[in-house]
C-alpha cells in the first residue's frame, strides 16, 4: 500500500496553539505529515526561517507525534508537495475570510497539480481567533500572549520583542 503523505505549509511566525491543533489533527489523516516551513518576506517575519523551523520542531516533539517531519522550503507549494511525494495539502480554517483566500489558493493549486488534494480542517472553536500576526502585535504592545502559544514560544517571542523594542510605551 502506498504511504499517504500530507503537507501542512505555513510561515509559523510564530507557531501558535492553533497551528499545533491542526498538526495534531492532520497527523491522524496521513501516514506522514510534513510541516513545510516557508519563507514569505511579505509577512514581515519576526523570526528567521531557521528559528521558526527550530520552534516548530520543538513544538512537534512536545506533541509526541512520530509521523510528523519539519522541512523548510522556498518554492512553489505544489512543486514542494510533489517533491515530498504528497497526495494532500492540509490547511486550517479559522473564519470566512480564511475560507475565501484558501478556496482561491486551492483552485490555483489544483490548476498546477490536480493529483494533490487540498483538505481543510476547521480550527477548534476555542482557537479560532488566534493568528500569528495578532500574537506578534499583542506582544509588541506589551500584551499577554500566553493564551495563544506554548510557554516556550511565549518566552521566545517576549525575548525577541525585548531585543527589538516594544511599541506603545508611553
Amino acid at each position: 500500500m502506498t504511504e499517504r503523505i500530507g503537507v501542512y505549509p505555513g510561515t509559523f511566525d510564530p507557531i501558535t496553539l492553533g497551528h499545533a491543533d491542526i498538526i495534531r489533527r492532520g497527523a491522524k489523516l496521513v501516514d506522514r505529515l510534513i510541516i513545510g516551513v516557508t519563507t514569505n518576506p511579505s509577512k514581515n517575519p519576526m523570526f528567521s526561517p531557521e528559528e521558526r523551523m527550530g520552534m516548530v520542531r520543538r513544538e512537534v516533539a512536545s506533541l509526541g507525534l512520530g509521523n510528523v517531519d519539519v522541512v523548510g522550503f522556498n518554492a512553489l507549494l505544489m512543486k514542494f508537495a510533489r517533491a515530498q511525494g504528497a497526495s494532500m495539502i492540509v490547511r486550517g480554517l479559522r473564519a470566512v475570510a480564511d475560507f475565501e483566500y484558501e478556496y482561491q489558493m486551492a483552485g490555483m493549486n489544483q490548476q498546477l497539480d490536480d493529483e494533490i488534494e487540498t483538505v481543510f480542517l476547521m480550527a477548534d472553536v476555542s482557537l479560532q481567533p488566534i493568528a500569528s500576526k495578532l500574537v506578534k502585535e499583542i506582544a509588541l504592545f506589551g500584551g499577554d500572549i500566553s493564551p495563544f502559544v506554548s510557554p516556550a514560544v511565549c518566552d521566545e517571542v517576549i525575548a525577541r520583542v525585548e531585543k527589538i523594542g516594544r511599541r506603545g510605551d508611553y
